[in-house]
């Protein structure tokens, strides 16, 4: 009998051992491609990978030096979508035994880009079947679970320490075009229009975007996904935003990552990862000490 083999790890969560209130998000950009992954799909890994928020990791590169707790997917986006809550799926692009459980499908989840993906423009189904019950089980399980989970706990740990916790949730767009709202921006911060964080912290995230020198839109188009929407609750001191920033900012046009523009984005999101973990609402204040 062959030996099993162990599969990668899923997700990653890295901190020092000095953390702040400051936890981010990286849900996109993970590059491993489990074999069952490659197994079940009906196009190329070259293809899949027009899913990932292509190496905005390299971005959050010293997130951890700078005081925060980076929870990063490794798998990659074609598994399963974290960004997505478990419902958002067309019912036709699942088995008929599942169709009953996504009965109202959105715009995105129409376009295949549910919680998982199963459908790219000029490539068509992303997989050789519909996705059945146990590929779905497996998908959740494996990664979207425990993402989230991971999220919740750092979130909750940084509220315990600090009386509040800030969720930064990092992706990257591509270039937003004519007609749509947010043209012309290539910083997007979002806080799903004041629900999922105070205004002290999109107001800080928009004023460091603004350093850049490169227009930044608020709520348009990315409002803030299903991560912040989740995870954001201001009322309990847990504040959450989402920032898309224009992958032409530090990619080549060939989609690799371009190391001399990407060290002063690292620097920037460093800098902005600071100086949210030093800043907080007048109302909040810090836990006391036990006696």
């Amino acid at each position: 009998m062959p030996a099993r083999t162990i599969p990668p790890a899923a997700i990653a969560v890295n901190r020092r051992s000095l953390s702040g209130p400051v936890v981010v998000s990286v849900p996109h950009a993970g590059r491993i491609y489990p074999p069952e992954i490659l197994a079940a799909a009906r196009i190329g890994q070259d293809d899949l990978e027009r899913l990932e928020d292509g190496w905005c990791d390299l971005i959050a590169s010293g997130a951890c030096d700078a005081g925060a707790t980076v929870v990063q997917a490794l798998w990659a986006r074609a598994v399963a979508d974290c960004n997505r809550g478990e419902g958002q799926m067309a019912p036709g692009e699942v088995a008929p035994s599942l169709r009953s459980q996504f009965s109202a499908p959105g715009r995105k989840e129409r376009a295949g880009l549910g919680v998982v993906p199963t459908r790219l423009a000029d490539c068509g189904p992303l997989w050789k079947q519909p996705i059945d019950e146990a590929a779905l089980h497996w998908r959740l399980e494996s990664f979207h679970r425990p993402y989230h989970a991971a999220l919740a706990a750092e979130l909750a740990a940084a509220r315990t320490s600090f009386g509040h916790a800030i969720l930064i949730d990092l992706h990257s767009m591509p270039p937003i075009p004519p007609g749509q709202p947010g043209h012309g921006a290539r910083i997007v911060v979002g806080d799903h229009f004041g629900m999922t964080a105070g205004d002290w912290l999109t107001d800080l995230a928009i004023d460091f975007a603004e350093q850049l020198n490169e227009p930044v839109s608020r709520n348009q188009p990315y409002a803030g996904g299903h991560i912040v929407r989740t995870h954001g609750r201001p009322a309990h001191a847990v504040h959450a935003i989402q920032i898309e920033i224009d992958r032409s900012l530090y990619l080549t046009p060939d989609g690799s990552p371009d190391g001399a523009r990407i060290a002063p984005l690292a620097r920037w999101f460093s800098d902005l990862v600071t100086r949210a973990g030093e800043a907080r609402p007048a109302s909040e204040t810090l836990p006391q000490a036990a006696e």
